[in-house]
């Protein structure tokens, strides 16, 4: 925080990723532990919950990193960030 100069609405979206993140990496235990699937009653295989909520987790967190918009400039003035993909409409 001593690098940037932070809002009040960058404090809350840092503390969504940093959320995210945390249920991120508990989803991500539960899945190392169980699997990724499980046999339902019906003795059929399904996903288990967790492997959707990682997924979802990592988007929040990728997209709360990303609305932070907190890369600078590298070693020699480089950005840090590469160059945004271009959109595939004309």
């Amino acid at each position: 925080m001593a690098e940037f100069s932070l809002e009040s609405w960058h404090l809350r979206v840092l503390i969504a990723a940093a959320e995210a993140w945390d249920r991120k990496e508990e989803a991500r235990k539960a899945v190392a532990k169980f699997g990724l699937t499980f046999v339902d009653e019906k003795g059929g295989v399904k996903v288990r919950p967790e492997v959707s909520i990682e997924r979802d987790a990592r988007i929040a967190f990728m997209r709360a990193i990303r609305e932070l918009d907190l890369d600078g400039e590298g070693p020699g003035g480089e950005p840090t960030r590469p160059p945004a993909i271009g959109s595939n409409r004309r």
